[in-house]
């Protein structure tokens, strides 16, 4: 073997350990959020605020995060949670609040996005904006939400935001309580704050 051949596998052998290393700098990788869950429904009435928790919910996505730790990439998102998890510890606000949310016929509220947009706002924190189909009471939607993502030392991503939704634009009627005495407002806001792991 010639010096000029060994000097030309030299080379590709180093072009291949540089590609490798590129590629595993920012490979996307799967999170999921599965316990590490909070969602906060909340909205106005004629008598007084109201809050809606529920904890049971289920969130992947594909980010890529180069070896400054800085997210670049988010796609493949997507969320689910039952309608009726939501609970406000009155069963017959919970009761009319279902009816609201047709949970009968459309039991989940979900949300799928794979396009983002990725501002970092210091050196572990990103705000992110997605923007997807969201479905609630069987509409389905364009919708963006905004979401500050936090890259933890261990690699792990806290995930917080909120959701301001028009009750009429998904075909809701405003619930009613107290024999109708008490109306709730058209808009509420749907607040998360998750953990997530690698898959």
């Amino acid at each position: 073997m010639n010096t000029l051949h060994k000097n030309q596998i030299h080379k590709l052998l180093l072009l291949c350990s540089s590609l490798f290393l590129f590629i595993c700098a920012f490979s996307q990788v799967k999170y999921s959020a599965k316990k590490s869950i909070s969602l906060t429904l909340s909205g106005t009435s004629t008598l007084h605020e109201w809050d809606m928790k529920s904890s049971l919910a289920t969130f992947e996505a594909n980010f890529t995060i180069n070896s400054s730790k800085a997210i670049t990439v988010v796609n493949g998102l997507s969320f689910s949670t039952l309608a009726e998890s939501l609970k406000s510890g009155h069963d017959a606000m919970d009761k009319n609040a279902y009816v609201a949310l047709k949970s009968d016929k459309s039991p989940t509220l979900t949300y799928t996005s794979n396009k983002s947009t990725i501002t970092r706002l210091d050196e572990t924190t990103f705000a992110v904006k997605t923007t997807g189909k969201l479905t609630i009471a069987g509409t389905t939607l364009d919708e963006e939400i905004d979401a500050t993502c936090k890259v933890n030392s261990d690699r792990s991503i806290t995930v917080m935001g909120s959701k301001k939704i028009s009750m009429k634009d998904f075909g809701m009627s405003a619930p009613t309580f107290m024999m109708g005495t008490v109306q709730t407002g058209n808009d509420v806001v749907l607040k998360f704050d998750m953990k997530l792991t690698k898959f």
